[in-house]
């Protein structure tokens, strides 16, 4: 068999497609350049390692200048990659950033994340290295490894990463924390999770004779379930809990309707205090501690 012949043959055949076909060209190339990877890892085992830059040198002269050594191992990797994980929703961008990962568990976290919620190249790459797997609980990453059934706060990232620029992280104030987050809340809302929806800040409820207001307002259409966020520029204090369940409670008798779950609370702290959360009765809350970027 002349693998040579055949990859340049795919290759070619690749570089006519894009330039004749916009529609469907990104499945395309990946399709034909998985293929490709299946014939390298074929043709490495009778011809050993180093046929990988003998094939590049003929490539570049013959197809094009961007088939490196690199490039051909890419696609080496994609056809590894690919006996195991479904790719024909991504783009030959999305897997360029995604071979690299080593960890397996790692990579499909951010394949799935890159499918299910239709991330762009430069989102992936954001996510990736703001480390978004790497900041989830190990509870669960082991429920994403075992496939398991995640539940609302299952998603959420710590720490949250809050952007700011000459912000004195010692004197913040709730106030200017608050602020930080609403003005790039896209990024706040992608680190909870997905599916999240902005109802409103210092949002007024009435207890009694007394208003309160809770600090952010969120409600989650994959969950059905409203969410009450509270903002701490100190460690975690039991008295936060008694704080959030008494606006998750007024939330449940007042807004929430019959179809859907109960009100969810999120503490945003300085600082987390495992045994607080570890002792409280309500495991619908959760505390996460926030860091500056």
């Amino acid at each position: 068999m002349n693998y040579y012949n055949e990859i340049k043959e795919k290759l070619i055949d690749n570089e006519i497609y894009e330039k004749v076909k916009d529609y469907s060209k990104e499945r395309y190339r990946v399709k034909k350049y998985y293929e490709v990877g299946k014939l390298l890892a074929s043709a490495g085992k009778h011809y050993g390692e180093n046929i990988i830059g003998e094939y590049s040198k003929k490539l570049v002269n013959d197809v094009g200048k961007k088939y490196s050594v690199t490039t051909l191992k890419y696609m080496r990797q994609l056809y590894y990659l690919g006996k195991s994980q479904p790719l024909a929703d991504l783009s030959w961008s999305h897997i360029q950033e995604l071979l690299p990962i080593k960890d397996n568990n790692k990579r499909n976290y951010y394949i799935n994340i890159c499918i299910n919620n239709n991330l762009s190249r430069n989102a992936l790459r954001k996510a990736i290295k703001e480390k978004e797997y790497e900041r989830l609980s190990e509870e669960t990453k082991l429920k994403l490894i075992e496939s398991k059934e995640l539940e609302i706060l299952d998603e959420v990232k710590e720490p949250i990463i809050i952007h700011s620029n000459k912000i004195d992280k010692e004197k913040i104030t709730e106030k200017v924390l608050k602020e930080l987050i609403l003005n790039d809340l896209e990024l706040f809302l992608g680190q909870l999770g997905s599916g999240y929806s902005f109802i409103g800040s210092e949002y007024r409820i009435k207890v009694g004779n007394t208003y309160n207001y809770i600090d952010i307002l969120l409600y989650n259409v994959i969950y059905h379930s409203y969410v009450v966020v509270e903002l701490k520029v100190t460690e975690l204090k039991k008295d936060h809990i008694g704080q959030i369940q008494v606006y998750m409670n007024y939330i449940d008798e007042n807004l929430k309707q019959i179809n859907m779950n109960k009100t969810i609370g999120l503490i945003v702290v300085r600082e987390n205090n495992k045994y607080v959360i570890k002792y409280s009765s309500d495991k619908r809350i959760k505390a996460i501690e926030y860091s500056f970027s």
